[in-house]
């Protein structure tokens, strides 16, 4: 007998089955991922699936697995983009705005992001409202100029919405209070 080989199954069809209410085999993806990170294209290319089950999974794998590896988003950060200001899918959306602030974002693109985000505010699902929250953050750290508006909105949060984003509002200005220049 030889050595028997394991078949390789594409990523596309991994993150399909079932509902977007499971994360499926997000984990066996990310195995692969850790194994061969050269299939990292086959995973950003999941975005742009007809199945919204796949999208989704796709965004929490490609989230997941860049958390702290951002430099691997860098080549994807135009598909990132369009994505993210494209899609209406709940599940893409908040994995969009935790990535956001990972990108090599010019000057220039910051701001655009920033807008982006903002929009992300109005979304019905709490957890795109709240990385939406998050991520301005994120974001005003390497733009000090994002500093004040993204006080405002913290604040605001503090005062009303859902209690994950009071309780995320309460998170930041914690930590808006230990910036050395107040942020």
């Amino acid at each position: 007998m030889g050595s028997e080989r394991i078949p390789v199954h594409s990523i596309q069809e991994m993150l399909s089955g079932g509902d977007l209410r499971s994360i499926g085999r997000v984990p066996e993806v990310l195995g692969v991922m850790e194994k061969n990170p050269g299939r990292m294209n086959e995973l950003v290319r999941c975005l742009e699936s007809r199945d919204p089950v796949v999208r989704g999974r796709a965004a929490d794998a490609l989230e997941k697995w860049t958390a702290k590896r951002p430099g691997l988003l860098k080549p994807f950060k135009e598909v990132l983009l369009r994505e993210a200001a494209c899609s209406a899918q709940q599940e893409v959306r908040w994995h969009m705005a935790q990535m956001l602030p990972r990108l090599p974002l010019t000057p220039r693109q910051i701001p655009d992001v920033f807008s982006l985000l903002r929009s992300y505010l109005r979304d019905r699902s709490v957890i795109v409202q709240v990385s939406a929250l998050q991520a301005m953050f994120d974001l005003s750290l390497k733009d000090p100029s994002l500093r004040g508006p993204v006080r405002e909105m913290v604040e605001a949060s503090c005062r009303a919405g859902a209690p994950a984003l009071r309780a995320r509002g309460r998170k930041l200005i914690s930590l808006l209070k230990e910036e050395p220049d107040g942020l």
